[in-house]
């Protein structure tokens, strides 16, 4: 699919839900480097809602995320702006990940820009390791106990442990590239050609379902989770303040909503070259 046609899609949606786009990333597995040839476009954005939407009695029970349900192969799923700043403010992973994403596909009013300006004040390592940790743990139980395994699910419990060990060297917020991870990260040859196999057959698209483990990718992700178990993480937090982030946001509002008076920074595409090109259905 080309950029063009999913910032029409943007586009089009913007018009459905009255907002500004601000920034908009790939975050799924082609984000990761190892697309197959069916992998969806998992995109995510951040948007902005006019100026008086904000200045409501009832705001706390507003809802701050647009979903549309899988239409052939686009996965869209945005937060509010203001959300996204709360969540900046706990050093939430996936956002940070989205907003060092390799793959952007919108990026308007200088929004992430300053967030990754903002990053060295609100980076939490424990709050990321912890976060990573977590998945890793529940992805572990869930696909890969027992003899036979969720062959796919490997990449969910290798990739949060890498992302750990990522940040535990001091290396920073963890990158979205799977191969970034590997290649900083795992020494060991024999598992480094383990998982090199592993993200070739997920690019191929041979089916990845339910079948006998991989023993150097086992024996890798048993050994780390003991690890992590009997010695807790010591990582630093952060304690950051909430005015940066305030002007931020009032800035990103003005800026968001001022090219309203000089037209569309992208014309949507029809609906019936969308329903022909990618599989959606026009409202």
């Amino acid at each position: 699919m080309e950029r063009v046609q999913i910032q029409s899609i943007l586009a089009r949606l913007e018009e459905q839900e009255d907002v500004r786009i601000v920034y908009a990333c790939e975050s799924g597995s082609r984000a990761w480097g190892f697309p197959s040839a069916d992998s969806d476009y998992d995109i995510r954005f951040i948007y902005v809602r006019p100026r008086d939407w904000y200045l409501s009695v009832d705001l706390e029970h507003r809802r701050d995320v647009i979903e549309r349900p899988v239409q052939g192969v686009v996965d869209l799923s945005g937060w509010d702006f203001r959300k996204a700043l709360g969540l900046f403010r706990k050093s939430n992973p996936p956002l940070l990940e989205w907003l060092n994403s390799p793959i952007v596909y919108l990026e308007a009013t200088g929004a992430a820009a300053r967030l990754r300006a903002l990053l060295g004040e609100f980076y939490s390592p424990a709050a990321c390791a912890h976060h990573y940790l977590h998945m890793a743990r529940g992805n572990f139980r869930e696909y890969l106990s027992g003899s036979e395994v969720w062959v796919k699910k490997y990449f969910y419990v290798l990739r949060p442990l890498l992302a750990v060990k990522w940040i535990e060297a001091g290396h920073g917020v963890a990158p979205m590239a799977f191969s970034v991870l590997v290649d900083r990260i795992i020494t060991d040859p024999d598992l480094k050609n383990a998982i090199a196999r592993l993200v070739e057959a997920k690019r191929r698209g041979d089916e990845l379902d339910r079948g006998p483990m991989i023993p150097a990718i086992t024996a890798f992700i048993e050994q780390e989770m003991s690890r992590l178990e009997t010695s807790p993480l010591s990582l630093p937090g952060a304690a950051p303040p909430i005015d940066p982030l305030n002007e931020l946001f009032r800035s990103v509002l003005e800026e968001a909503w001022a090219d309203s008076r000089h037209g569309r920074r992208v014309a949507p595409a029809p609906a019936v070259a969308l329903v022909a090109e990618l599989g959606i259905e026009p409202d």
